[in-house]
């Protein structure tokens, strides 16, 4: 192999960002990806009926168009990016639904008596949207640059992560919406963590929408992978590294594998007290995924749920709270919280002429080998009777299989790593430099850095912007523009 400058181990949305960063500042960068295609936990693959495309792990990109990365890149100029009527719906039993807008004002006019408690919610921080991404989207160690937005955000957090919850809400669909977006975080209800996934998700939805990648999460992987190669660097597919040696002499080597893979790849060159601090990093709880192809659109017995990207489905926020914490006690929920996105509503690419995919999954216990198609067609059929019979074919994935797809899944678990507040923290150490390792030229470009997980690319990017200090003494952000 012919020496780099950098390499970049996995070729995932954070491996890529990293690379066009790294590219972008005129250096010379090779990219080896273990499967035989790029993309990871972005890739859109034929999964069930030839003609259907399915989003492979992540289908709806709330931090497309919030992502600093994504923004400097200009990701909107390059996918189109399509958004739903509704961001995400919430369907409760009986026909009624919470509908989450990009306009904060029509949601709020569909919640009833608790509208004008949701909008003391969001409003302060749909109002300053960026500056929630800004500090979200970033190492929690450092200052935020709004401190005021900071502070709001983090009493609201407080607040919603406590069995205070509920007391701002008179009726039940409001606490179910934003139960239904805290469960993305695998972990207990009510924490503060989960908290701070209702808060951000939902001032995205209000703010910017969770829009949709015309031809699926793949886009967005191919406009990086596009980027790269226009600005000379190389992808190698079919190239497992299991050893630093395997790799060509460069001063920087980014990896975007867990810390787990990091102590195995990079062996005895690795401090004993930073190797057991990977060591004990701790992964989470799980998902459980299946594909459908559909004869026709869901039929949700509240028929506004067929405009919505994104359905969150478990019914009322003390059900979800009770399937979350079945989970996290180690057991499968009997009425699980399934995650649901319909992207064949605004995007014709991903099936033929009147038919639909279907994307959905639950959370299981890590390491679960339970088959769970037909608890999650249970779940969506009770909210929308019929469901069954439109179903063309499936393909169903337990959360081993789910690790077997991407190593970087440990057990199952897409966040690669609890996202707990310790560890949002602690990702994977307490540093203000976390993607930076002790060895020299080393770094951590996972979603088990900050800001954790979510395609943003943020992990990638910064932690190329910190090999571009220590290892090139490049200060200045490499312009990421069309221009």
């Amino acid at each position: 192999m012919t020496d780099a400058d950098a390499v970049v181990v996995g070729a995932g949305p954070n491996g890529l960002a990293a690379a066009v960063t790294l590219a972008r500042a005129g250096l010379r960068v090779q990219v080896f990806e273990r499967g035989d295609t790029i993309g990871g936990g972005a890739r859109t693959a034929e999964l069930t009926v030839p003609g259907f495309r399915h989003d492979v792990c992540s289908a709806v990109h709330p931090m497309a168009l919030a992502s600093r990365f994504f923004r400097e890149f200009q990701l909107a100029r390059r996918v189109e990016l399509r958004h739903p009527a509704v961001a995400y719906g919430h369907p409760l039993d009986g026909g009624a639904a919470g509908l989450a807008y990009r306009d904060l004002d029509r949601t709020v006019d569909g919640l009833g008596r608790d509208g004008r408690a949701y909008r003391r919610l969001f409003e302060p921080l749909v109002a300053h949207a960026d500056a929630v991404a800004e500090f979200t989207g970033s190492n929690l160690l450092g200052v935020p640059r709004d401190p005021v937005t900071a502070a709001r955000f983090g009493l609201r957090a407080l607040e919603q992560g406590s069995p205070l919850w509920n007391a701002r809400f008179a009726e039940q669909v409001a606490p179910a919406m934003l139960a239904g977006v805290a469960a993305h975080a695998i972990l207990p209800l009510p924490g503060l963590a989960p908290a701070g996934v209702a808060l951000s998700l939902g001032t995205y939805a209000h703010a910017r929408g969770w829009p949709i990648p015309v031809g699926g999460s793949q886009s967005i992987v191919d406009a990086l992978a596009d980027d790269l190669l226009a600005h000379g660097g190389t992808i190698t597919t079919n190239a497992e590294i299991t050893d630093l040696r395997e790799l060509p002499r460069a001063r920087a080597v980014l990896f975007d594998v867990t810390p787990k893979a990091l102590v195995a790849i990079v062996g005895e060159r690795m401090p004993r007290r930073y190797a057991r601090a990977l060591q004990a990093f701790r992964y989470g709880n799980a998902v459980a995924k299946v594909d459908f192809a559909l004869s026709g659109p869901v039929p949700w017995a509240n028929p506004e749920l067929r405009a919505a990207g994104t359905v969150h489905v478990g019914g009322t926020r003390a059900e979800i709270a009770r399937a979350e914490r079945d989970v996290a006690r180690g057991r499968h929920a009997e009425a699980p919280y399934v995650l649901v996105s319909q992207p064949s509503i605004v995007d014709d690419t991903r099936a033929p002429a009147g038919r639909h995919v279907l994307w959905a999954y639950t959370h299981v216990p890590r390491g679960s080998d339970l088959d769970q198609r037909e608890a999650i067609t249970r779940q969506i059929e009770r909210f929308a009777p019929g469901f069954r019979d439109l179903v063309l074919g499936a393909s169903s994935r337990t959360a081993l299989d789910v690790e077997r797809y991407d190593p970087n899944y440990v057990l199952g678990d897409i966040a690669s790593g609890a996202p707990t507040i310790g560890q949002l923290l602690r990702r994977p150490v307490l540093s203000t430099d976390p993607w930076r390792t002790p060895v020299g030229g080393v770094y951590l470009a996972s979603a088990s850095t900050p800001p954790g997980p979510g395609v943003t690319g943020l992990n990638g990017w910064y932690a190329a912007r910190s090999a571009l200090r220590h290892e090139f003494g490049v200060r200045a952000r490499p312009n990421l523009s069309l221009d």
